[in-house]
């Protein structure tokens, strides 16, 4: 299993798939998750919102 590429706090762009409603660019790192189905996953937080989102390792860049 790869290593998880970021760390608790680290800000993050998120990419989502189409169709996905965005509200904010900006997002920290709340925790990395365990991996599931071959994807390593996050949990993200953006300061604009009220909740947190699931995000892949695949739809997040370094900001």
């Amino acid at each position: 299993m790869p290593p998880h590429k970021y760390k608790t706090g680290q800000d993050v762009h998120y990419s989502p798939p189409k169709g996905t409603v965005l509200g904010a660019s900006k997002y920290t790192v709340v925790r990395p998750l365990p991996t599931e189905g071959g994807e390593i996953k996050y949990r993200i937080k953006s300061a604009a919102e009220h909740f947190e989102r699931v995000a892949k390792e695949s739809e997040l860049t370094r900001r």
